[in-house]
């Protein structure tokens, strides 16, 4: 009921807001300059605003056709599908000198959350990395498009997907995982390890991830323990109108999880958005650009499926089994310990109230038989959660320090 209820509101107000969005543009010229007719600024930008404010349920484009060498050069990137499931897409950002043969780069697998946005989420990240790397990335699907004919989809089919990439990867792989991944990652390197998989990843970074809960819990953490796991299922689980590829499956909506992203702060979104609207008419259009640009990825939503956010609300957030050594997946238990061939690099952010510090550096504690040479852990000061992956600390200040530790493994 909820899924179709917010499907109806979204398709009454779609027309309006696709009139809105076309006339915005058209009345935006005459606006400007000095035969400018008043008020059609004013009028222009709330058309904007209005039309921006929509949600969208298909993946926005990369758009990561170039990347800037450190000689200058400018070299082209090509998106080419490596390996598609039903539920995800390795993607590989073709660099034409690596395709060529001219240059030989480190591979890194970028693990993308699945939390109700899409992996462009971490376009900034990819498009950095380009730089020093030849760089793939899981680039999972909206469930609200997977038939219930691909059946289950959940934690242990997430540990697979990693692993499987990291298998068709080959060894000598560099692994990085960003935010909720940072579980389901250090799962898959353990089960490698534990069976001696020749795919083991040469290194593992993980950013700004839920580890252990338990340490310095955030209020992201203490609403996922404030209900039983049978309140998230009864009140959050909706099932994909009959009118999509997805038809019944049962999900959590990717609209619910932006709402409480956007509830945790809702000042600065509204801002934001005002300011957008402001730069609008007074003609900062660079600025108002950049703010679109951010809502329309923003806003693009990403269904999960219900098995995925039930176990991973109760695994991750209310027993904590990783961090206890009691994660068991397909009847296998998860030891992190027997990890030792991986190099491990940890990330957080000084002001990170999605994933607190502490949180992601309890996975040093959790792998014992890494040598400590092989370990590392940044702080980044001055940074919350976005920006431990994204912006110009991230690019400046983390990725240097991630890159020097991958190619110091080479």
């Amino acid at each position: 009921m909820l899924y179709a209820a917010y499907q109806a509101l979204s398709d009454s107000f779609g027309p309006w807001q696709e009139a809105a969005h076309w006339g915005a543009a058209a009345l935006r010229p005459w606006g400007r300059g000095p035969l400018a007719v008043p008020g059609l600024r004013e009028t222009s930008a709330a058309l904007e605003l209005f039309s921006r404010v929509r949600l969208s349920h298909l993946r926005p484009p990369f758009g990561i056709d170039t990347v800037t060498t450190d000689t200058g050069e400018a070299v082209a990137v090509t998106e080419r599908v490596v390996l598609r499931t039903p539920f995800a897409t390795l993607l590989r950002f073709e660099r034409a000198d690596v395709q060529a043969g001219r240059v030989s780069l480190p591979k890194v697998l970028i693990v993308a959350p699945l939390s109700g946005h899409f992996a462009t989420l971490l376009t900034d990240t990819a498009r950095t990395m380009l730089a020093d790397h030849d760089v793939y990335i899981t680039d999972w699907h909206n469930a609200r498009h997977v038939s219930v004919a691909e059946g289950r989809f959940g934690l242990a089919e997430y540990v697979q997907h990693v692993i499987q990439f990291l298998e068709t990867l080959g060894p000598e792989t560099h692994l990085l995982a960003v935010c909720q991944p940072c579980v389901p990652a250090l799962a898959a390197v353990a089960l490698m390890a534990q069976r001696q998989h020749i795919a083991q990843p040469r290194s593992m970074t993980l950013m700004a991830g839920p580890i252990d809960t338990r340490i310095n819990p955030t209020a992201v953490n203490e609403l996922a323990t404030s209900q039983p796991i049978d309140w998230f299922e009864q009140n959050l689980i909706s099932q994909v109108p009959w009118r999509y590829p997805g038809a019944f499956r049962r999900v959590y909506p990717g609209f619910l999880q932006l709402t409480a992203f956007m509830s945790m702060n809702p000042q600065r979104h509204q801002e934001a958005l005002r300011g957008l609207y402001d730069k609008r008419v007074v003609g900062e259009d660079e600025a108002a650009n950049r703010t679109a640009e951010f809502y329309a990825e923003y806003f693009a939503v990403n269904d999960l499926p219900a098995e995925f956010y039930l176990e991973t609300v109760a695994q991750v957030f209310q027993e904590y089994t990783l961090a206890k050594g009691e994660m068991v997946l397909d009847g296998e238990r998860v030891d992190t310990a027997a990890i030792r061939r991986t190099a491990l690099f940890t990330v957080e952010g000084e002001r990170d109230d999605i994933c607190a510090i502490g949180q992601t550096v309890a996975a040093h504690d959790l792998c014992p038989r890494i040598p400590p040479y092989l370990k590392t852990h940044h702080v980044q000061t001055g940074v919350g959660h976005y920006g431990v992956f994204s912006g110009r600390r991230w690019q400046t200040q983390i990725y240097p320090r991630v890159r020097e530790m991958i190619h110091s493994l080479q």
